[in-house]
């Protein structure tokens, strides 16, 4: 019997980027689920901090050659892949050197919110969705973690409701705490006006584009929540208020059984 693919969108992963509860969380997802009930692949950004030679990433040149408008220029997507240690499933890179470069991954020297963020966010998400169409590789679930992928459901839900890739998937959103310093940035509604088919009325859910109103708006077009230990009570209202199948996480430790124990009853119950 073919297994159920779950394609796991993140902005952080143990061994590669561990800098917030993010990368511990979802680091068990895969070890617990991939092979025994999930065929499993993960997306995450090609920061310059991950070692390439250390983590043995190869660039995986039948799916490169993607653009991505950002910020009204074309920016090209490499995508490189490297095995997870200790499981037997891969993990794809997203990479563009104009956009990785800088070894100060979330903030600069003087500890701001990194000015090259919301280029990031605009270039990841709409280059995973990108990347995935190009696999052919049709998920039945996705997750996706943290702020930096708050905006993939509601390009699911409009931009790319009519792609078949897609068409059968069901969106699971995770929601983490301080995760950022204030907005991501003032003209956040407007990039991604600008760089994508999304309209101010897909976007209003968002709002200011703080770490709570980029919650807010993922939880409003994912069809499943997780919320993890010390999330903000609006961001906790929010999930309630929408009468979505809502998963809570305590510690990171409980993560792969809260998981597992999710998609195992879906599976059992044929959704």
């Amino acid at each position: 019997m073919e297994k159920s693919r779950l394609l796991i969108i993140t902005h952080e992963l143990d061994p590669y980027v561990a800098i917030t509860e993010i990368a511990n969380t979802v680091s068990r997802i895969p070890l617990r689920l991939h092979d025994e009930e999930l065929e499993i692949r993960v997306l995450m950004p090609r920061f310059s901090t991950i070692n390439e030679r250390r983590h043995r990433l190869h660039e995986v040149v039948r799916l490169s050659g993607i653009n991505i408008e950002v910020d009204g220029e074309d920016y090209p997507l490499i995508i490189k892949v490297a095995a997870l240690p200790g499981a037997r499933l891969q993990v794809y890179f997203l990479d563009n050197e104009d956009l990785f470069w800088d070894r100060n991954i979330y903030c600069d020297e003087d500890g701001d919110f990194h000015d090259e963020n919301l280029n990031r966010m605009v270039f990841f998400c709409q280059g995973a969705l990108e990347t995935v169409i190009k696999f052919g590789w049709p998920p039945k679930y996705i997750q996706c973690h943290g702020w930096m992928t708050s905006v993939i459901p509601a390009l699911l839900k409009t931009q790319y409701a009519d792609n078949p890739v897609f068409a059968d998937a069901q969106l699971m959103y995770t929601a983490y705490p301080n995760e950022m310093a204030g907005s991501i940035a003032e003209d956040f509604a407007d990039r991604f006006l600008e760089d994508t088919a999304l309209t101010k009325e897909d976007l209003a859910p968002y709002g200011t584009g703080s770490e709570e109103d980029l919650h807010k708006g993922a939880i409003f077009y994912a069809d499943h929540i997780a919320l993890t230990k010390g999330v903000d009570e609006s961001v906790i209202k929010a999930s309630k208020d929408s009468k979505k199948t809502l998963v809570e996480i305590e510690e990171a430790e409980e993560a792969e059984e809260v998981f597992a124990e999710f998609y195992v009853s879906r599976e059992e119950e044929n959704v």
